[in-house]
């Protein structure tokens, strides 16, 4: 199975958080609403320091890629 790398989750019992999962590496899933990640990998040593590098990058990611799914959404 090809998966993309973002996929919005949605969830009833938290219903006033935006969950965007990134699924290549790093893993993870981040909360949109307080910028709160849940990292589905396990690092150690340098995998922490390049994490430290792209987390910035791949938060940003992950809102443009939000903004562009209710974008697409509301156009429908």
């Amino acid at each position: 199975m090809n998966l993309p790398k973002f996929l919005l989750g949605d969830n009833t019992d938290h219903k006033e958080d935006i969950f965007v999962i990134h699924t290549e590496f790093p893993r993870f899933i981040i909360n949109l609403v307080d910028d709160e990640i849940e990292w589905l990998e396990d690092f150690h040593g340098e995998d922490q320091e390049e994490l430290e590098t792209q987390v910035a990058v791949l938060i940003e990611q992950s809102s443009e890629f939000y903004d562009r799914e209710m974008k697409r959404y509301e156009a429908e």
